[in-house]
């Protein structure tokens, strides 16, 4: 059985098409959600909104806690370390991760970047040995065959690679480059532009990003489909 991590990270409530200011990667997660449970009723859904409701910045303490081994931890570093066991739970439970991330000042909102932060952890989805030979990191979800799934927006429009502003787009490359780091490397992604054009140009882009999330959900749906029957 497929489980999917639904993460929306928009500051904005509802979603765009059905609320006034709504949030188009929250209309488009929700898209990819609904069409892929249209091709595999049998995956279950675990949804986490970090934009209505921040997982805590990594402080000190937690940094502590993390790299101290888990037989050692007092009492007070199980406690902080706990919302992030569970952030590290719903990812290592997940065979596919979609996440909504609007571009914010050209990057994630702060909101994901602190999920981030908390699901990258040593000894849980990376491993970390100094005595180790040769590189002292190393992957611990390389095995797992994780699909990550980047939906986004922008206000203005030219984002994507051998574009105009490709080279201020730290949205998908950022996230990208994290989830290779834990092992995740099978990625993919589309977006909506021109928010803040509001004209007939943001009716194409969400068109087009509409119908390239249903192509990204049928396509995970039909290569996910063999491993369920082996």
């Amino acid at each position: 059985m497929t489980t999917i991590l639904h993460i929306d990270s928009s500051a904005r409530r509802g979603r765009s098409g059905e609320q006034a200011h709504g949030s188009h990667t929250r209309r488009l997660t929700a898209r990819f959600i609904e069409r892929y449970l249209q091709l595999d009723s049998r995956a279950t859904v675990i949804y986490r909104d970090v934009g209505a409701e921040p997982p805590s910045p990594v402080t000190g303490g937690w940094v502590h806690a993390a790299f101290t081994p888990p037989e050692a931890r007092e009492p007070w570093m199980v406690d902080a370390l706990a919302q992030s066991d569970a952030l590290v739970d719903e990812l290592l439970a997940a065979d596919i991760i979609v996440a909504g991330v609007p571009m914010y000042n050209f990057g994630p909102p702060a909101q994901f970047k602190a999920w981030i932060d908390n699901i990258v952890r040593v000894g849980r989805t990376f491993g970390f040995d100094r005595s180790r030979a040769g590189e002292p990191y190393w992957p611990l979800l390389a095995e797992a065959g994780k699909q990550l799934v980047i939906l986004s927006s922008r206000g203005d429009y030219g984002y994507d690679p051998g574009q105009r502003l490709e080279g201020i787009n730290h949205v998908e490359a950022s996230v990208r480059s994290v989830f290779r780091y834990l092992g995740v490397t099978d990625a993919c992604s589309a977006a909506i532009e021109y928010d803040e054009f509001g004209d007939d140009r943001l009716l194409r882009s969400i068109a087009e990003a509409e119908s390239a999330t249903d192509r990204l959900a049928e396509t995970i749906a039909a290569t996910r489909a063999p491993r369920r029957a082996a």
